[in-house]
Order: structure tokens, then sequence, then C-alpha cells
């Protein structure tokens, strides 16, 4: 039986008529990236073929910063009436858009195509799960994921006479190396051990790493107002830190943003810098030197979080709006999507049916060196994510940058940071308290 579709047309050319267009659906995707680049341009051209794939849809991708600046304009335009469709958001982010009842559950749209909540967020690496799927519902799709690595200098390595293909696996281990790396002119020091980001965002999830690895946890991931920054095993993390700075000299004093720990590590001002998965493409084509990837060291045990964004759905759309979108994300989450971004990318491929494809196993093949991330996922662990992720993430970030100017002990910003975060996390606390009845 035609449809009613079919059935205007043909009267219509048997009129003799043009054919009608059909109204398409237009979204836009907030992609959180600051400026036109090679990720911009990349995602322009997804889209474009998504669009040619996909005639009844047309998506427009918008560019909105960094992920705490992708956060601020959704919820702009949240508020403006005039929601994106899809947002490639911040995965630690998820939870505080569930706790304002932000954002759209997807377990309508996946049981509409005949899939358990369960079995389609089971086709993601287990690691994903948490930052995706909680509080009953499934309320993400992880898109582009990482973890945090140690990048090597192998040339320094050898230089130094350091096996570069045996790095560092331990806290013990990186100081040791690092000290053997370092050099200095008298008074100036022109080459460090070690470097880490030291700006906003990056510092949270790196001090979380160091945490977990020291045996401990960062927060409560089964609930968003509680987290545990003066404890020992963040204060040991703190003090580490602290000590590459200060005591062995092989880290530079003050905040050292991300993109300047990549330029030094360029230039040859940095012999082992942590960074992020993320970033292997752009150190695959960068790096003049001879480098290795490693899992992050250890000091009580292998453990990194789990970063990057997923896809989410903000509330206010139209059936329309949803349908489209949901297209969209699963789409850009499919097998062949999601391993093509990877390549492209350095972040590794959330769906863990991307890395069948001959495509990816060549690829992996060919660069060994994506394979690290793979690896050390047996050992990730939910990213941070809390009532007002960016303030309480902050409160640490804050005091930590002050350990790292010389400004205050690791026991003095630890229970700072904790006082802070207590007092931002209040409302939600006493909103979800468990009150006794009269």
């Amino acid at each position: 039986m035609l449809n009613w579709k079919s059935t205007v047309a043909a009267a219509t050319l048997a009129l003799g008529l043009a054919p009608a267009a059909w109204a398409a659906t237009e979204i836009e995707l907030y992609f959180p990236v600051p400026v036109e680049g090679k990720l911009a341009s990349e995602m322009k051209s997804l889209m474009e073929r998504f669009n040619a794939e996909h005639p009844e849809i047309v998506v427009t991708p918008v560019y909105t910063g960094n992920y705490d600046e992708t956060a601020i304009k959704t919820r702009a335009a949240m508020k403006a009436g005039n929601p994106p469709a899809a947002v490639i958001m911040s995965a630690n982010f998820v939870l505080e858009y569930q706790i304002n009842n932000e954002i759209e559950p997807l377990d309508p749209l996946i049981e509409a195509e005949g899939m358990t909540p369960d079995s389609y967020i089971g086709q993601f690496w287990p690691a994903l799960h948490r930052n995706a799927a909680f509080a009953g519902h499934v309320w993400a799709a992880p898109f582009h994921n990482s973890t945090p690595l140690l990048y090597i200098n192998a040339d320094h390595f050898r230089a130094a006479g350091l096996n570069p293909d045996a790095p560092p696996a331990t806290w013990a281990e990186l100081v040791d190396a690092a000290k053997k790396l370092t050099v200095t002119d008298g008074t100036n020091t022109t080459r460090y051990g070690f470097m880490l980001p030291g700006g906003y965002d990056y510092l949270g999830w790196i001090m979380s790493a160091l945490a977990m690895s020291n045996g401990g946890e960062y927060f409560n991931p089964y609930y968003g107002g509680e987290v545990y920054y003066d404890t020992p095993s963040m204060q040991g993390a703190v003090q580490f830190v602290d000590d590459l700075v200060h005591v062995h000299k092989v880290m530079p004093e003050g905040v050292t943003e991300g993109k300047a720990v990549s330029t030094a590590f360029f230039a040859g001002q940095a012999s082992m810098v942590t960074l992020s998965t993320g970033s292997l493409s752009f150190i695959r084509e960068n790096m003049k030197d001879d480098y290795r990837v490693a899992f992050m060291p250890r000091n009580l045990r292998n453990a990194v979080p789990i970063g990057g964004a997923s896809l989410m759905m903000p509330k206010g759309l139209s059936d329309e709006e949803k349908a489209a979108s949901w297209t969209l994300i699963t789409w850009l989450t499919s097998p062949e999507i999601s391993g093509h971004w990877s390549r492209f990318t350095g972040y590794f491929a959330p769906n863990k049916a991307a890395y069948d494809l001959p495509e990816m196993k060549d690829f992996l093949t060919q660069n060994p060196d994506a394979q690290v991330a793979i690896d050390q996922l047996a050992f990730a662990q939910p990213w941070f994510a809390t009532y007002n992720t960016v303030a309480v993430r902050k409160a640490l970030e804050d005091e930590v940058q002050a350990v790292l100017s010389g400004n205050k002990t690791a026991a003095e910003a630890v229970k700072a940071a904790q006082a802070t975060a207590d007092e931002i996390l209040a409302p939600y606390v006493a909103q979800t308290a468990f009150k006794l009845q009269d």
C-alpha cells in the first residue's frame, strides 16, 4: 500500500507539477571546541556526510568552547527556549543535568528500537557506564573518551641511561627518572623531568587519577553530594605533586596550562608529561623526537578516571527534534563513526565493536601507542561527578594551584578544599537528607 507521501507525489507528477520539497527537521549539535581548527573541520565534514545520508534531517554544528563553556551555553539556550537537540557534553556533567531535571532520559528511544537500557549501554566499555547510566535510566551515550597517560621522550631516556621501553610504572620510579632527566644550567632549569597540566578542569582530573592511584576515592560515585578531599589518600597525592616541584625540583613551580605542557614536550623542555589520551593524535603528528606512551604511574594501585564527553539531549525538545537527535546520536556512536573519530583524534572509541572492524585492527597494528589507553581501561573508574560539579571541582583546584605556587602545604590545601566543597554541596545534601517524621 502506498503511504500518503507517495500518493501525493504521484498525484503531483500526474498534474505535471514539480514535486514538493518535504521540510527537513533542523537541529543543532553543540560541539566543545573553542575555535575553527582540525577538530571543528572534521566534525563539519561528518555533519555534511550525516546530512547527505539523512535528507530528512539538517544538523548544524555549533562550536561552543571548552567543556565548562559548553555547559554554560547549553543552559543559556535552554533558558531562552531554544535548546540544542544534542550536546557533546563533558561526561561528568551529565549527573548535574539529571539532578537539575535538565536532561531527557534515552530509555524510550532505546526501547523503541527493541533494545533494553542494559543491552544498549552494554555496547560501551564498562568503565563508561556509571557516567552515562544511573538513577535507573540511561541519560547519555558515550562519544569520545579518554584517560590520562604518561608520554615520555625516548631520546631523552636513552641519553640519560634509561630504557624508554620500560617507562616509570610507580611514583618512586617517576621521581627517580625525572631527577635523571632534569637538566640545569646553574640556577636555571633548561629541561624538566616531568610536567603536568595545572589549569582548571585538567588539574582536577589529574588529581583524581593520583588520589585513585594512591588507594583512595575522589568522590562518592553513587551520591552527588559527597567528595573526599580531606583524606590521607588525597593529601598524599597533593604532597606528591608538591614534592615534585619543591623537594625534587623536577617540575616547574606555578600553574602550567595544558597547551604549555604539550609545547614544552615538543620543544624538548620536558622529558615526561601527563596528558589526555585525546592528545595522542596531536602528539603523534607534532612530536619530532622518538616518544613512548605508558600507563599513569601508580603508588598503591593502577587506577585512572574516565574523561571525555557523551552525547545528551537537553529538556525542551519537540518530538521531531528528539527523533532527529536520536538518529544523530546513534549514528555518531556507531562502530564505524566511533572508530573513525578515534583514529582522527586519539580518543579511544567508546563503542567496543569499533575494535572489531578491519580498519581499526590495521590502525592499532600501525599505531601501537593507541593500544595503551585501551589496555588501561581495565583500571579505569567513573569521572568525578557531583551537584554543582565545576564549583566543587574548582574548590580543590584552587587549593592545589596554591600548593604548586608554594603558598600552601598539602595538609592546608585539602582541609580548605573540603570545607569549600562541603559548603557548595550543602543545598543538595539538605535536599536529599532523610528526615525522621514525628
